[in-house]
């Protein structure tokens, strides 16, 4: 089993820094390949590029809880969160399919 995870492409998490505009300020944020790609699939089901969603979702954060501790913690979550509603609705699309059945 532990095959499956340790034999990760090491590509996958390799960290990348990213500069992104937030609030008219330019920072950079470092995060693992693979988070990255994720980001870049979440940002563009929502219609943004990756740097528009980023700015957007730290606006909404701060708006509905104040300051961000830590953004990058914030952004692994938000992967995280996003593969789980994955698989949820995957599944339920798959439960919700009906049976074929062969006439006899």
């Amino acid at each position: 089993m532990c095959q499956i995870y340790s034999g990760t492409n090491p590509e996958l998490y390799q960290s990348i820094s990213r500069s992104i505009r937030i609030n008219g300020v330019v920072t950079s944020v470092r995060l693992e390949q693979r988070f990255w790609q994720i980001l870049d699939e979440i940002a563009a089901g929502e219609g943004f590029s990756t740097p528009q969603f980023l700015g957007k979702l730290h606006d909404e954060v701060v708006s509905q809880r104040g300051d961000i501790p830590n953004f990058a913690s914030l952004l692994r979550v938000v992967c995280t969160v996003y593969l789980e509603n994955q698989a949820t609705n995957t599944l339920a699309a798959q439960t919700t399919k009906p049976a074929n059945r062969l006439a006899g």
